[in-house]
């Protein structure tokens, strides 16, 4: 054990010193640890901890990096395993923890920072004016806490903290509870709000790619759909890849989200139909533009040709909307009227599941699957058959 010296500070006070060897860093650097406690006792017990986690491989060595800084490295370590669209959308979550505790050193980090920074991220995300539903929601709110336990437990990981002081940190419910109640909820289109839209596009030049943003696709998969991939024959459709927008910016192209988001699925006969058409008249605007079309191979394009992108799709659906005098609804959303309408007309669950591109039945309708009064009536003519129907009961 290392040796332990008495040492007087200027202003007449006694402590205790020793130096401590702590094996090395991850760079293979010598790390000494210097302990000044009031009594040897205390120098003595702090050796003891530190050997004894030494030998257990749980100690912990002092460092100054911040959370800022941790969170450049965790953010480049995620690079291995998720998409570049994805890693945007870390990086502006964890906009928010920079602003406001980013300084703090990881190691100095509390379970308090984090309960203050959760409450002051909901208070001033209910401050801001603007539209309604441009605030920060809860929900959002959430999620930044999820990617930042999920810095924290890296962090841990590599032996950087000890605990993640994250883990038990929730929004308050008098905060869900406010945000349930002020924030206005966007409702998925209902059935027959689908069907009027989709009688309302008929003549539009893109009513095939609109009418596969209605039967269940992704955007990105709709507009990284290519020619070779439709077997007109055969009505089906095989997803391999999609066009993501990233930051509203740039398109990345790439494979489709997971595994079970390649897939090959029938297409209905309006689906079928619509396609056809649209095959014909690209081909009849190819001959029409001669050398100045271009031949992408991709299905949604414009009239000479040049690939479309999901901002694209998206702003041509609102127009449509607008004319159409209809409930303006993000196209995801239409994702959600199209597997709560397979769900509610008794569509098995692995099939549901298989057709989203999921993995989990259980998330497609968790996340999907909605449930809208006009759904219920058979349930409440049911509980009117059990009541008696019209019969009058006497008491």
């Amino acid at each position: 054990m290392a040796e332990i010296k008495k040492i007087t500070l200027r202003n007449g006070k006694t402590r205790y010193r020793a130096v401590v060897d702590a094996g090395t860093d991850e760079n293979g650097k010598r790390v000494q640890i210097t302990l000044t406690k009031d009594t040897k006792a205390e120098v003595k017990a702090e050796q003891s901890r530190i050997q004894h986690e030494r030998s257990a491989g749980t100690l912990i060595l002092p460092n100054k990096i911040t959370l800022a800084e941790w969170l450049d490295q965790w953010l480049e370590y995620k690079k291995r395993d998720i998409e570049e669209s994805t890693i945007h959308t870390y990086r502006l979550a964890m906009v928010h923890v920079r602003d406001r505790i980013g300084h703090i050193r990881l190691q100095e980090l509390t379970e308090d920072h984090i309960h203050d920074f959760v409450d002051e991220l909901v208070a001033a995300g209910r401050r801001s004016g603007g539209e309604p539903g441009g605030r920060l929601a809860v929900s959002t709110v959430e999620s930044i806490l999820h990617k930042l336990r999920s810095a924290l437990r890296r962090a841990m990981v590599r032996k950087l903290v000890s605990v993640n002081v994250a883990s038990d940190v929730r929004p308050s419910l008098a905060d869900k509870k406010a945000d349930r109640r002020d924030r206005p909820k966007v409702k998925p289109w209902s059935v027959n709000e689908v069907q009027t839209f989709i009688r309302g596009i008929e003549g539009d030049r893109l009513h095939a790619a609109l009418l596969l943003s209605l039967m269940g696709f992704r955007p990105a998969e709709v507009m990284g759909l290519r020619w070779q991939y439709l077997d007109l024959k055969l009505a089906t459709l095989e997803i391999t890849s999609t066009r993501t927008m990233v930051g509203n910016n740039y398109v990345i192209e790439k494979d489709a989200k997971t595994d079970a988001g390649e897939r090959v699925l029938p297409l209905p006969a309006p689906v079928l139909g619509a396609l056809k058409k649209f095959r014909a008249l690209q081909a009849r605007e190819k001959l029409a533009a001669g050398e100045g079309y271009t031949d992408s191979g991709y299905v949604v394009v414009d009239e000479l040709g040049v690939v479309r992108n999901t901002r694209h799709l998206r702003e041509h659906a609102y127009r449509l909307m607008r004319d159409l005098e209809m409930r303006q609804v993000r196209l995801y959303d239409a994702r959600h009227s199209c597997l709560s309408y397979l769900a509610n007309n008794g569509v098995p669950d692995h099939i549901l599941a298989a057709w989203a591109g999921h993995t989990n039945a259980g998330f497609t309708k968790r996340k999907y699957v909605h449930v809208d009064v006009e759904d219920m009536r058979d349930a409440a003519t049911a509980w009117g058959d059990f009541h008696g129907g019209d019969r009058i009961i006497p008491v």
